[in-house]
């Protein structure tokens, strides 16, 4: 079981929009080195939504080769279409990730009984284990605990990422699966708390500017210890807050850029940080420790 902090990985590019490797090898080693316990390829903070399908199997083949075993790597291959999902997944199978992240069908805004037959089709059709992903606020679409529960009875369907913030949620989750399902955060500002009444780990935007302390709050929340978890938390709740100034992932690739480690590409129909944010942005990483304060 993959547990701990989950980094969702930006994809670097290059100010065309080109994908950047070079930098894409260095965020993996710096993550390896950070102590980050899986990273997520091409997940929403990695531009999955503007990758055509040969990029996305690329990216995640080309991560899984530059992480060679040192670091596990979960794929995002969610879709609206369950068709194009499964084609996603078994890329995923075959370039060697060790888990797929899939996203609830977005737009076209599917019934309960359709969430469970689409992820049901998928696991079926795919032997890898997959982690629901439920994210209404920006798919229109919300996976009820009910369903949850449904699929929790699908042996390769091994956890949820709840990214609601609702921690009453993922506590129903956490009672109606029990240990057949292990739920993740995917909302870094609650994710301390979801982690402490029992979930198994938080795939985090925060972890792309700060493993280090990411990767040890979650091992203090993991193993009950309150304090710790909140003394680092505190410092990074900062950094929660300011990474979502503007649409996920434009801050945290600015902050990156900020640091030296990527460069400044995002792809249309996403725009670079807006320079009133720059200031703000700036501030956060300083005062979380992440970046050496100016003068």
């Amino acid at each position: 079981m993959i547990q701990g902090s989950i980094v969702a990985l930006v994809t670097p590019m290059h100010e065309d929009g080109a994908i950047d490797e070079t930098s894409l090898q260095a965020l993996i080693d710096f993550h390896v080195e950070q102590q980050s316990d899986a990273l997520v390829a091409v997940g929403t903070t990695g531009e999955s939504a503007t990758l055509d399908e040969h990029e996305h199997c690329y990216i995640i083949r080309r991560m899984v080769e530059m992480s060679a075993g040192r670091i596990p790597v979960i794929a995002g291959t969610g879709a609206n279409s369950t068709r194009e999902a499964i084609e996603l997944t078994r890329c995923a199978l075959d370039a060697g990730a060790d888990a797929c992240l899939l996203v609830t069908p977005y737009y076209n805004k599917p019934t309960q009984e359709g969430l469970y037959r689409h992820h049901k089709a998928i696991a079926e059709a795919v032997p890898i284990a997959q982690i629901l992903y439920n994210v209404p606020g920006r798919t229109a679409c919300d996976m009820l605990p009910d369903t949850v529960e449904r699929l929790s009875h699908i042996d390769n369907i091994t956890g949820i990422k709840e990214a609601t913030g609702k921690l009453d949620r993922a506590r129903e989750i956490m009672q109606r699966c029990g240990d057949r399902m292990s739920v993740y955060s995917g909302d870094d500002a609650t994710a301390m708390e979801l982690m402490l009444m029992g979930g198994k780990g938080n795939i985090s935007v925060t972890a792309n500017v700060a493993p280090a302390a990411m990767h040890a709050l979650c091992m203090a929340a993991l193993a009950g210890d309150r304090a710790a978890a909140t003394a680092i938390n505190d410092r990074l709740d900062i950094l929660h807050r300011t990474l979502f100034v503007e649409s996920n992932p434009i801050p945290v690739k600015w902050a990156l850029h900020e640091m030296g480690m990527i460069p400044a590409g995002i792809r249309l129909p996403l725009t670079p940080l807006a320079e009133p944010y720059h200031a703000t942005v700036r501030h956060a990483l300083e005062q979380a420790g992440v970046l050496a304060t100016a003068g």
